[in-house]
C-alpha cells in the first residue's frame, strides 16, 4: 500500500490517501492565491509513489519540476513552519511535450483518432456542417481513404463535394455552401497552427505512462503558445487525450493507486459553449475513467467553471481564497461553500475570502470514500524548484529523453489526399490532358490549387513530400495503421471516445 500524501496542515495533518486518489479531484481559486504550487506539490508527491502524471503548463513555470529545489526562503519557511522536519530538495523525472515541436517532443494525433465530434466542436460548426463533416468520415472509411492530416480532410471534402450526387442516394443532400464553410474554418484552423497536431507519428499513449527509476514521469505538455494563439485547440486536446485514454486503457478496478493522474488547467475552456448532451457524456466519461486507474483533477478559478454533473464526481477537493468584489463574485463565494461537508467550527463562506497565499478549505476522501469535513489548512511546499528553467536546461531534458528523435521527424505516408490524386491524374492521363502540375497545395492563406491538379513528390518510394524518411519509421506506421485502419470497424472503434462514445461511432 503507498504512503499517504501530506497535502496540507490544519490544526492536524491532512492527507490524500493514493487508493482514493483515482476519484477524482478539483483545486480552485482566484489568480495568485497558490494554486499552482499545490498542483506541483500534488504531482511530485504522485509521480514519488510511482504515479505517472500528465500536466499542461499554461504559465511556463511547472518546467522547475525537473529541478531540485529547497533554495526558495518561502519555501523553506513554510516547511520549518509546518513542522517538516526533513525536508530537502529532490527533482522529479520530467518529459517535456508541445504541439508546435519548440518546447518539446512534438505531440501529434490523426485527423481519424480526433473523429467528427472533437472536430466539429474545435471548428464552431452548426448542425448541417456537423452532419456534412460526419458523412465525409464514413465515406472516407468505407472507401478505404485514411484521414491522417488535415490535408488529407480537405482533399476529402473537395472530393465529396464534387461528387454530391453520387452520394446523395445514400447519405443524403451534401450541401456545398457546407463543404465550404467547413473548407474555411480548417483554413482558419491551420493559420493558428492546428496543422502541426495533426499527423504522424502520433503519439502514442505508453509513452505518458512511464517510470524512472521507480518515481513516476511527469509529462509537462508546454502550453503558453497554444493557450494564447487558440485556447479552444488547447482544450479539445486535452479533451481528445482524456477520450484516448479512456478508450484504451484496460478496466482494472480500484486499484491501490492510480495508474495516471491527468491535471486539467484553465478547466473552464473545456465547458465554455458546451452542449448539454456533451457535458452529460463528460460526466460519463469521468465517472468510468477512475475503474481504468485514471486519476482527473481539474485547475480552475472558481469551482462553478464546473457543471454540477462533473462536480459531483470531484471527491478531494483544495478550494484556494476567492475573491468577493462584485455581487456576482459574492454569489460564486455562496455557492462555492456549500459544495463542502461543513464544519461547524468554520464559516466557510467568510473563510474563503480570508485564505492567505498557500492557504485552502481542504476536503479529502477517506478510507471509505466519504468526504472528510473541510478544515483551513496551509499547504505542504514541493521539494521541485518553483518556477521557469532556462533554455539551455529544458533542452538538456529534451535532447537525453528516451523518446528523443522518434516523434521529431514527422512522417507522411500514402493516404487520402495521395490516393486522391492519384486518381485524379489517371483519370486525366486516360482522357488525353496534359500532366498536372507538381505545386503542393498552399496552407498559408494564399490561392490553393486543387487537389485534383497535383502529384507532387509523395510518390517518391523513400521520401514523403514534407522529408519524411518512411523506412526509418516502418514500426511507426505499422502502430498507427492498426490503430487508424486495420478494418472499417477498426477504424470506427478506434476513432476515440468522443468520435464514438458520445455518439460518432454513427457517422
Amino acid at each position: 500500500m503507498s504512503d499517504p500524501i501530506h497535502i496540507a496542515q490544519g490544526a492536524e495533518p491532512i492527507y490524500l490517501l493514493p487508493k482514493m486518489a483515482n476519484r477524482h479531484g478539483l483545486i480552485a481559486g482566484a489568480t495568485g492565491t497558490g494554486k499552482t504550487v499545490t498542483l506541483q506539490t500534488l504531482a511530485e508527491n504522485f509521480s514519488a509513489r510511482g504515479i505517472p502524471v500528465f500536466m499542461a503548463d499554461v504559465k511556463g513555470d511547472l518546467a522547475g519540476m525537473s529541478q531540485a529545489g529547497g533554495n526558495n526562503p518561502k519555501i523553506v519557511a513554510r516547511a520549518q513552519e509546518l513542522g517538516i522536519t526533513d525536508f530537502k530538495g529532490e527533482a522529479c523525472p520530467v518529459v517535456f511535450w508541445d504541439v508546435f515541436g519548440e518546447n518539446g517532443h512534438p505531440v501529434r494525433a490523426t485527423v481519424s483518432e480526433m473523429g467528427p465530434l472533437l472536430l466539429g466542436r474545435l471548428l464552431s460548426l452548426n448542425d448541417t456542417q456537423s452532419g456534412v463533416l460526419n458523412m465525409v468520415f464514413r465515406i472516407a472509411d468505407e472507401n478505404g481513404m485514411l484521414l491522417l492530416d488535415l490535408k488529407d480532410l480537405r482533399s476529402m471534402l473537395h472530393y465529396v463535394a464534387d461528387n454530391a450526387d453520387q452520394f446523395k442516394t445514400q447519405f443524403g443532400n451534401i450541401s456545398a455552401a457546407s463543404a465550404g464553410a467547413i473548407q474555411r474554418s480548417l483554413l482558419e484552423l491551420e493559420t493558428q497552427g492546428a496543422n502541426k497536431f495533426f499527423g504522424e507519428p502520433a503519439l502514442d499513449l505508453d509513452d505518458l505512462i512511464q517510470s524512472r527509476d521507480g518515481r513516476g514521469v511527469v509529462n509537462i505538455l508546454a502550453a503558453e503558445k497554444l493557450m494564447q494563439q487558440s485556447p479552444k485547440v488547447y482544450a479539445t486536446f486535452l479533451l481528445w487525450l482524456l477520450s484516448e485514454l479512456f478508450e484504451r486503457l484496460p478496466e482494472i478496478g480500484d486499484p491501490e493507486k492510480p495508474k495516471l493522474v491527468f491535471f486539467f488547467d484553465e478547466a473552464h475552456l473545456l465547458f465554455s459553449d458546451i452542449e448539454s448532451a456533451v457535458a452529460q457524456k463528460i460526466e460519463q466519461m469521468v465517472r468510468l475513467i477512475r475503474s481504468k486507474g485514471v486519476g482527473v483533477y481539474f485547475v480552475s478559478q472558481n469551482p462553478l467553471d464546473i457543471p454540477d454533473v462533473v462536480l459531483g464526481q470531484l471527491g478531494n477537493r483544495v478550494q484556494h481564497a476567492l475573491r468577493a468584489f462584485t455581487p456576482r463574485d459574492q454569489k460564486a463565494v455562496a455557492a462555492a461553500a456549500q459544495t463542502f461537508r461543513q464544519n461547524p467550527k468554520l464559516k466557510v463562506e467568510t473563510v474563503l475570502t480570508e485564505l492567505g497565499v498557500g492557504e485552502a478549505l481542504v476536503s479529502m476522501l477517506d478510507e471509505e470514500g466519504k468526504p472528510g469535513i473541510v478544515d483551513r489548512a496551509k499547504i505542504v511546499p514541493p521539494h521541485s524548484q518553483v518556477g521557469a528553467i532556462t533554455p539551455d536546461q529544458r533542452k538538456n531534458i529534451i535532447q537525453t529523453s528516451d523518446i528523443a528523435g522518434h516523434y521529431e521527424k514527422a512522417v507522411d505516408r500514402e493516404s487520402a489526399y495521395e490516393k486522391l490524386q492519384s486518381r485524379a491524374t489517371e483519370k486525366a492521363a486516360s482522357a488525353g490532358a496534359p500532366p498536372a502540375p507538381t505545386t503542393p497545395p498552399q496552407t498559408d492563406g494564399g490561392e490553393k490549387p486543387s487537389i485534383f491538379g497535383t502529384i507532387g513528390d509523395a510518390f517518391k518510394p523513400t521520401v514523403g513530400p514534407r522529408g519524411g524518411v518512411r523506412e526509418s519509421f516502418a514500426s511507426t506506421m505499422v502502430k498507427s495503421a492498426v490503430r487508424s485502419a486495420s478494418s472499417q470497424m477498426g477504424r470506427q472503434i478506434m476513432r476515440g471516445l468522443l468520435g464514438s462514445f458520445l455518439g460518432g461511432g454513427r457517422r
